[in-house]
């Protein structure tokens, strides 16, 4: 005598709304091979999925924006072929031992 197994149960739940940052940082990749060919190598802000600043810092390119449009959600980004560099601070932590006492 065979057991059959009940078909499994398909649960589809509906994506969660995207964040605003994460609109804009899709926008950021979704216009940027336009960008390559205009803005090569500065920082762009990205604010309701626009450039709406740009320059060769990051930083001053950031506060320039809030500072015009107040607090809110913006991606600013390199726009550059090759990824953006990962940096590391080169401290390492060994998680798996724990010394107990003094």
């Amino acid at each position: 005598m065979s057991e059959t197994t009940p078909p499994a149960i398909e649960v589809h739940l509906p994506e969660p709304p995207l964040t605003k940052f994460e609109r804009e940082r899709r926008a950021f990749y979704r216009l940027l091979p336009e960008l390559l060919n205009t803005h090569r190598g500065q920082y762009v802000a990205i604010h309701e999925e626009q450039v709406v600043d740009s320059g060769p810092e990051r930083l001053p390119v950031a506060m320039r924006v809030l500072e015009r449009i107040g607090p809110a959600d913006i991606y600013v980004g390199l726009v550059s072929v090759e990824p953006r560099q990962v940096y590391r601070s080169g401290v390492r932590r060994d998680l798996g031992r724990r010394q107990v006492g003094p």
